[in-house]
């Protein structure tokens, strides 16, 4: 594969992966794709798999080219969510179809296409300076994590750390654009937080409720004592924390009978001003003042998928900034909205940014992208390495 060819094909490398029905965990075939191209253009490609006591095992990648230093990486997934109802699609989820210029598909804005743009910006930018560049451009791809994300990027790094990889600055493709193409970079993330609480009580006969003990009104006071009021104003940064319930469950199908248990599931998107572990111990803390005042007991399961962070805009920042607004007349705005990503990692390791696709269709059915903006997102990935590299002082020789 020419390095021209391979640099022009960032639309049939994205139709390419989304071929590929890569449903988490299952990789399908992606990493072959990649890891075929990027062989025939010099890349040093790693497959990495690995396994966890009661997950499946994942396939990852990640792929060098150069061995000197600084080492840009960009980070992304090949797994996508499942398509839902089939049925409810108007073309193949894994077709790779194209109509009214865009590019449909599962995988198609989160990320396959951002990946496929950032492949072919390395190669296209390898092809130019390839000789003169004393640094090196690495790619770190995951099967993890739209899944359990215990088996990819974060052992990806380790595994990268032990073998003497490091990594100076990161780019992620995550679909971040809200509305048009590179109007938003992320810089950080709410932590995420999932919890699941059930109250205990005595199930009995409704017309005798004093022999009974009902969990309910228990449950709906505590979910009261955490969402009356907010959990704070937000920062400079982050927008306020959240707390969304997601389900409430007794699971009763009698009218006349006194559940024995109530439970419900909620999850909170937190800021910076709180820690899983301060947001659990809160918890429990308005959960006991409840139980002291109605009784009963009750269990409280909690899983933190990340916590909160950030990386302040700095020279990754800046130079993301600077090359959308070379490529399309504006400036990004520095976010940190929206879910959980790999940069959640990533960031312990080095300074990372999100730059992407517009989001609005990922995890949809007809899940589709401008085909304009995958040439035009492409662009801006190899002027953010122009940049970075130029920055670097004799990382590009001139």
């Amino acid at each position: 594969m020419t390095f021209a060819r391979a640099a022009a094909e960032a639309l049939d490398l994205a139709r390419d992966l989304i071929r590929c029905p890569s449903v988490t965990p299952q990789d399908a075939g992606a990493l072959d794709v990649l890891e075929d191209l990027l062989e025939g253009v010099g890349f040093e490609c790693h497959r990495l798999i690995f396994s966890h006591a009661g997950t499946p095992d994942v396939a990852n990648l990640y792929a060098r080219w150069g061995r000197g230093q600084p080492n840009f990486c960009f980070a992304g997934h090949t797994d996508v969510v499942p398509v839902g109802r089939r049925e409810s699609w108007t073309v193949d989820p894994f077709g790779a179809e194209i109509g009214d210029g865009r590019l449909f598909g599962r995988g198609a804005a989160d990320m396959k296409g951002a990946i496929a743009c950032f492949v072919a910006a390395a190669t296209r930018f390898i092809g130019a300076h390839g000789k003169e560049l004393r640094g090196s451009i690495s790619l770190l791809i995951t099967g993890d994590e739209e899944g359990p994300a215990v088996n990819g990027t974060a052992k990806v790094l380790r595994w990268a750390a032990e073998h003497g990889e490091k990594i100076d600055a990161c780019l992620v493709g995550e679909p971040t654009s809200a509305k048009r193409l590179g109007d938003t970079v992320k810089i950080g993330r709410r932590g995420s937080l999932t919890a699941h609480l059930t109250v205990h009580g005595v199930q009995g006969h409704t017309a005798y409720p004093h022999l009974a003990d009902n969990p309910i009104p228990k449950l709906l006071r505590m979910l009261d004592s955490i969402t009356a009021e907010p959990l704070d104003s937000g920062t400079e940064q982050f927008q306020p924390s959240m707390i969304t319930i997601t389900t409430v469950d007794v699971g009763n199908p009698a009218s006349n009978v006194i559940p024995a248990t109530a439970k419900a599931s909620f999850n909170i998107r937190f800021n910076d001003l709180h820690t899983g572990e301060s947001l659990g111990k809160r918890l429990r803390e308005s959960f006991d003042k409840v139980q002291a005042a109605l009784g009963g007991t009750y269990d409280l399961a909690i899983e933190v998928s990340g916590e909160a962070f950030l990386c302040p805009p700095g020279a990754l920042a800046e130079t993301v900034a600077e090359a959308v607004e070379s490529r399309l007349g504006f400036r990004p705005e520095f976010s940190t909205a929206g879910g959980t990503s790999d940069a959640r990692f990533i960031h312990h390791y080095c300074p990372v940014a999100e730059l992407g696709l517009v989001g609005t269709t990922m995890h949809r059915v007809d899940e589709s992208v401008e085909i304009a903006d995958l040439e035009t997102l492409t662009a801006i990935y190899e002027d953010v390495l122009e940049r970075f590299f130029s920055r670097s002082g004799p990382a590009l020789a001139r």
